[in-house]
């Protein structure tokens, strides 16, 4: 009985009248402790979920995902926004990118050249974004690989010649005047995108390529990586990347992994927090599979901070997520759903930080209608000065915004205890990778730019 599904067991004990509560609490955690691979639970990660990468290439990303060259400015690297030190996000609820010194949540405006808003969405985690099963990335999924053929709303021609969905994803950050291309006239890459210019001799991806080139470390190291390839151009950047990324953040040694290879026990308060997670209160619905995600778009209610993500022409503050991507009303305020590897590094939470707190945050989403009329606003958010912080509430001070994205939410309210919470708790902390954590090949003390590295 206790191999094959594990709910109806659940059910049957919580219908005995002559089972004390003590009793089958024990009994259900006997049975989720005899059979990890029991109906319900997903399988123990392998090598065969991943892609493979090549160690001459991994090099050359590691260099490149922390020099600041490939910024307009020459003054922020992938690693900015993305440090180890915040589980691989900036700690933030939502960022600043050009136009802001310093790390994480001491991050603050540059006096001699602030931001002009925000970043519209929290930095997400990197982990396991070298498994094949993610084939949608961003909040929104605006970029995806369906059956090999890589597609964005920018178009076929912004996604030709790149090895995988990663690497392709590293175009936005460079392009993004707020996150690393700088203000529209402040250098020569944010002019090329400020003219459309992003392919070809004269776009933005070539200007940024050249200056590559002319390092002859990253030469000599490109030649290796990249044996009978031309030209060092763009998608090698991108490509090189993107392997780091998926060598270096790399997760399946948490103690959920190993208790699913049966080499490990969980604790008590562990496996009653997997027992409501894949059972009682079927957070597995949505968080399912190897990674705790069905990588799929959901419409949670979680409140929108900060500018939205909207084209510089509209003056609205709203996010509306997938919507964006597929022009569907019905996908209004749907977001992809996260992986869960790490949670507890990767906050605030929400796709624009909305949680400061992960206890606070699991209520919320488990109720997220109560949530929005009774959110506290307990973000993480730097002094950006009054004219960028004007637009912090925007939305959450609408109450016509908040009530229609309160009606789109699909699903009842669930209100959770405090016991239930703290097992989920218990639960997520399995999910916690300490070798991951620390990083396989970690931040370089120099990059070939000779640029300042961003280290904590």
């Amino acid at each position: 009985m206790l191999r094959c599904s594990l709910l109806p067991h659940f059910r049957r004990l919580r219908r005995c009248d002559y089972v004390t509560p003590m009793l089958r609490a024990l009994l259900i955690l006997s049975a989720l402790s005899v059979s990890a691979r029991a109906e319900g639970f997903p399988p123990p990660v392998t090598d065969d979920a991943y892609r493979a990468t090549d160690p001459a290439k991994v090099a050359l990303g590691r260099l490149l995902f922390w020099d600041p060259v490939l910024s307009g400015n020459r003054n922020i690297s992938c690693g900015t926004c993305h440090q180890p030190q915040f589980g691989t996000g900036d700690g933030l609820s939502l960022g600043l990118g050009e136009g802001g010194i310093g790390l994480g949540t001491a991050r603050v405006p540059d006096p001699a050249n602030p931001p002009e808003q925000r970043i519209p969405r929290n930095a997400p985690g990197l982990w396991n974004l070298g498994a094949k099963e993610f084939t949608a990335l961003f909040h929104d999924g605006r970029i995806e690989d369906r059956d090999g053929v890589l597609r964005t709303p920018m178009g076929p021609e912004m996604v030709e010649g790149f090895d995988t969905l990663l690497s392709a994803q590293t175009m936005f950050p460079v392009l993004s005047g707020d996150e690393m291309a700088g203000h529209y006239s402040e250098n020569e890459v944010a002019q090329a995108v400020r003219q459309g210019l992003i392919t070809g001799s004269d776009g933005a991806w070539e200007k940024l390529s050249a200056r590559v080139r002319a390092i002859p470390e990253y030469l000599t190291m490109w030649e290796t990586a990249f044996p009978g390839d031309d030209t060092l151009d763009f998608t090698d950047i991108s490509d090189a990347i993107g392997q780091f990324v998926e060598f270096e953040w790399r997760s399946d040694t948490a103690p959920f992994d190993l208790w699913l290879r049966g080499e490990d026990d969980l604790s008590a308060r562990a496996l009653q927090g997997a027992e409501l997670f894949y059972f009682t209160q079927g957070c597995a619905s949505c968080h399912s599979g190897p990674f705790q995600t069905d990588q799929d778009f959901h419409v949670t209610g979680q409140p929108q901070l900060g500018p939205g993500k909207r084209a510089r022409f509209e003056r609205h503050a709203r996010d509306e997520g997938r919507a964006r991507v597929t022009g569907d009303a019905a996908d209004r305020f749907a977001f992809r759903t996260p992986s869960l590897r790490n949670v507890t590094e990767t906050g605030p939470w929400g796709h624009a930080g909305a949680y400061a707190d992960l206890r606070d945050f699991i209520a919320a989403h488990a109720a997220p209608r109560a949530a929005l009329s009774e959110y506290a606003r307990d973000v993480t958010l730097p002094d950006a000065g009054p004219e960028i912080a004007a637009t912090d509430w925007t939305f959450m001070d609408d109450a016509a915004e908040v009530t229609a994205l309160a009606t789109a939410v699909r699903g009842p309210d669930r209100v959770l205890t405090e016991t239930e919470v703290t097992a989920l708790m218990a639960f997520l902390e399995t999910l916690r990778d300490e070798t991951a954590l620390a990083g396989r090949l970690g931040i370089p003390e120099t990059v070939p730019s000779g640029l300042p590295v961003d280290r904590p």
